[in-house]
């Protein structure tokens, strides 16, 4: 599957609208001046608001599932704008896909 590569400042939300932002755990590899998103990287949420019954359940990570199957940085996959990922509660809950808003257009992989 195709996709546009994700950098650190692309824009991701989980479903709740939650801001997501990418710790990267390399910084040699750039697109746009800013360092590959990959698999190593750690993804963590704020301000999502979710809640069930009354206990409030915010998504705070997102576990990408389906990296780049052929573009690794320093031996990690990369993230594509196509990538499956799942946001997750503190206690791991699945609480559905997350939303890539906003990415570069010039870096395509597979």
């Amino acid at each position: 599957m195709s996709g546009n590569l994700l950098h650190v400042n692309a824009t991701i939300t989980c479903p709740h609208g939650g801001q997501a932002t990418i710790s990267p755990a390399q910084t040699r590899v750039l697109v746009g001046g800013q360092p590959v998103a990959t698999l190593a990287d750690v993804d963590t949420i704020a301000g999502c608001g979710f809640t069930v019954g009354s206990k409030p359940q915010p998504c705070v990570t997102v576990r990408w599932v389906t990296p780049s199957g052929r573009i690794r940085v320093n031996g990690s996959p990369a993230i594509l704008n196509s990538s499956v990922g799942l946001c997750q509660s503190a206690e791991q809950i699945p609480q559905g896909a997350p939303h890539v808003v906003v990415v570069q257009q010039r870096a395509v992989g597979l």
